[in-house]
């Protein structure tokens, strides 16, 4: 069905924003820092030989850094869109319903056991692991929501699937054969866009990518949704498709995303309802628009955690969840109102 072209334009208009705040951020990330650039700087930096020292710092330090904040902040804000569409419930979101928490848990184990190191795996491992972590936390949601989609069910299922996450990589942090494996470890779980490489950004960009696609497929589905499961299967729909979609795009796009960077909570939750009066509650149209603000979101708040006065740098994923804490409680205290 197509939209009628007033919807359209307005989407148009809402995409075309959120693109032009997200490319203001990367900008403002490859030239601010330590060492403040010039637009020219930053421009040569992209162009010079590798051996040149702006080259050194725009593009393997900075660039990599943008890349990955783009593509972390899509694959977290629309993820979230995703799943607040599939469960039918305002406080689905990867993080918060423990998908993050077991993407983490999988890619502690291969970290820890040391199959990162296997020959001819050594970049594929760690990912493979995180995925598999998300894709059985997503199955064990599913099961449970498609039974009791309540608010209230889902808020103590991801509770209980984020204690035991967090039980076995406590665990795993005691029994760290060493104080810098543990470090390392800890550092990483708090969730940064620090010290990453194109490398980093050629491992998880095919995963994001691809995850990502197979939940964009789903758009007409979560539309229909709303409607309730039957008429969406009069409307053409093939559930058991849409749900396969949207939980494994979810599963790669998360699980490799956090085992890029680590945890980097509450996107998922803050963008989409954010965004959401825009679309006109529209969870098809929402998918897109919750991609581009999550990127910008990521973008913005790494941007402010590398200008933060200080030597001491505060790690991205404990600045979005101070601000996703709160969030969190006024919307699970404006949904209880809501359902009185």
């Amino acid at each position: 069905m197509s939209l009628p072209a007033r919807i359209r334009s307005g989407l148009t208009g809402l995409n075309l924003s959120l693109l032009i705040l997200v490319t203001v951020a990367g900008f403002l990330e490859l030239l601010l820092g330590p060492v403040d650039l010039t637009v020219a700087e930053v421009l040569e930096g992209l162009t010079a030989p590798a051996e040149n020292d702006l080259a050194l710092i725009v593009r393997e330090i900075r660039l990599p850094r943008v890349l990955l904040g783009l593509l972390v902040g899509a694959v977290l804000g629309l993820s979230g869109a995703a799943f607040q569409g599939l469960f039918k419930n305002p406080l689905a979101e990867p993080g918060v319903v423990g998908v993050s928490s077991c993407a983490a848990l999988g890619a502690v184990i291969a970290i820890y056991f040391g199959l990162a190191g296997s020959v001819g795996l050594a970049g594929l491992v760690v990912p493979a692991f995180g995925m598999a972590g998300a894709l059985v936390a997503t199955v064990i949601l599913f099961a449970v929501a498609s039974r009791d989609a309540s608010v209230l069910t889902l808020v103590l299922v991801g509770i209980a699937i984020n204690a035991f996450a967090g039980a076995l990589i406590s665990l795993a942090l005691n029994l760290s054969p060493n104080p810098f494996a543990m470090s390392d470890i800890l550092l990483w779980l708090l969730g940064s866009l620090a010290n990453r490489s194109m490398a980093d950004v050629a491992l998880l960009a095919p995963f994001a990518i691809f995850g990502g696609f197979l939940i964009l497929l789903s758009a007409r589905g979560l539309e229909a949704l709303t409607l309730g499961d039957q008429v969406a299967k009069t409307l053409g729909i093939d559930l058991k498709r849409l749900k396969l979609f949207t939980i494994f795009g979810t599963s790669l796009a998360v699980g490799a995303s956090v085992s890029i960077t680590g945890a980097i909570g509450f996107v998922g939750l803050i963008v989409p309802h954010m965004i959401r009066p825009f679309v006109g509650y529209s969870p098809g149209r929402l998918l897109v628009p919750s991609a581009l603000g999550g990127a910008a979101l990521v973008l913005f708040a790494d941007l402010a955690v590398r200008l933060m006065p200080g030597g001491q740098q505060l790690r991205l994923g404990v600045v979005t969840a101070l601000l996703g804490a709160p969030f969190f409680l006024y919307l699970l205290m404006a949904t209880r109102r809501m359902m009185r």
